[in-house]
């Protein structure tokens, strides 16, 4: 790997890990001129975060917004130049005078070029995203896959800190994964390194049914309910959504199951499970020393998630002295994503 597709998560030993995820309203920009701050954004298949980042990682405005990928492209794009100079503007910045807009997008990337490879959840392949939002806007743009961003947060500020080789892995509608090896994001040599959902965990199964992302996503677990719900098992879902399966998300699964539905926890576990088998297979490949674990499943369910992870880990990750690698939960939790792309925007700059 080149020089220039690499990049160092210098870690802040000495600072308290930042969680911003409570914060409200927005701070003022204060004495920081627009060149010293950046836009960090998370593009998600679901939801699109922005927010305006200092270099200390302090978020002093955000918002968000349904992505709505079915409307296409375009409207994806305008949605998210709009909301970039929403947050700006409540951060009292001009969004063409920031230093950096930092995007983290879905899928597998080339960074130096700017380019998005694809996006599956975004239906996009081929898009010159650092390109369009440059002309749009004016500030240089660096994109990276959005598990890289958050890792890059975590290393920076959070759960990673002080950790040269980590892996971060976030579980939500999809399973991605992001690398940081020798200090360094990871992206191998055709930039696809972190597709960790798309590896094979029960390759005899049936199609469909075989990978990390088939199995433990939120997605796997939510489809694997509703069919066992309308074979006559029972469970409290139904209710907690009025009969409306679509509605399901990880919170509704978070309250069945810390309310002890038989059903969920279940299949929760067992997604935990899976997941802590598989990343045990890429720990004792690499022999990493950390692995953090974030999403919208896990920030949803919590400890209970993680711990049944980190378990299973320890049942299958070789040889016996890896049992010692921690596999924590993110600190930074839905900021993860935004925090990480606005410090590596900075980051590439220098600043």
């Amino acid at each position: 790997m080149s020089s220039d597709q690499t990049t160092e998560p210098t870690s802040h030993a000495n600072k308290p890990i930042h969680r911003p995820a409570n914060q409200t309203g927005s701070q003022s920009a204060g004495h920081i001129p627009p060149e010293g701050l950046a836009v960090g954004v998370d593009l998600g298949g679901t939801n699109i975060q922005a927010g305006v980042i200092d270099p200390a990682g302090t978020v002093i405005a955000r918002g968000k917004v349904k992505t709505n990928a079915d409307d296409g492209q375009d409207a994806v794009i305008d949605r998210l130049e709009a909301l970039i100079r929403e947050v700006c503007d409540e951060a009292g910045v001009d969004a063409g005078r920031v230093a950096a807009l930092g995007v983290g997008v879905p899928g597998p990337t080339a960074p130096a070029r700017g380019l998005l490879i694809e996006a599956v959840n975004l239906r996009w392949k081929e898009v010159p995203v650092a390109k369009i939002l440059r002309d749009r806007i004016g500030p240089e743009v660096f994109i990276d896959n959005d598990v890289n961003v958050a890792v890059f947060g975590e290393a920076r500020l959070g759960a990673g800190q002080n950790a040269s080789n980590l892996m971060g892995c976030w579980v939500g509608t999809g399973i991605g994964a992001g690398l940081i090896l020798d200090g360094k994001i990871f992206y191998g040599s055709h930039h696809t390194a972190g597709e960790f959902g798309h590896m094979m965990l029960m390759a005899n199964n049936a199609p469909g049914t075989r990978s990390v992302e088939h199995n433990c996503s939120r997605t796997a677990i939510v489809n694997r309910l509703i069919y066992l719900i309308r074979a006559g098992r029972p469970s409290m879902v139904p209710d907690l959504v009025d009969g409306k399966f679509h509605k399901i998300k990880s919170r509704t699964l978070s309250e069945a199951y810390a309310k002890g539905d038989e059903l969920v926890v279940e299949l929760i576990d067992d997604a935990a499970e899976r997941l802590g088998s598989a990343i045990a297979g890429v720990v004792t490949l690499l022999s990493l020393e950390r692995v953090v674990v974030g999403g919208g499943l896990v920030e949803a369910i919590g400890d209970p998630f993680v711990k049944r992870v980190a378990k299973a880990f320890r049942h299958d990750v070789f040889p016996a002295g890896l049992r010692e690698v921690g596999v924590v939960e993110s600190a930074l939790g839905d900021d993860a994503g935004l925090i990480g792309a606005g410090l590596i925007g900075l980051h590439r700059l220098g600043v």
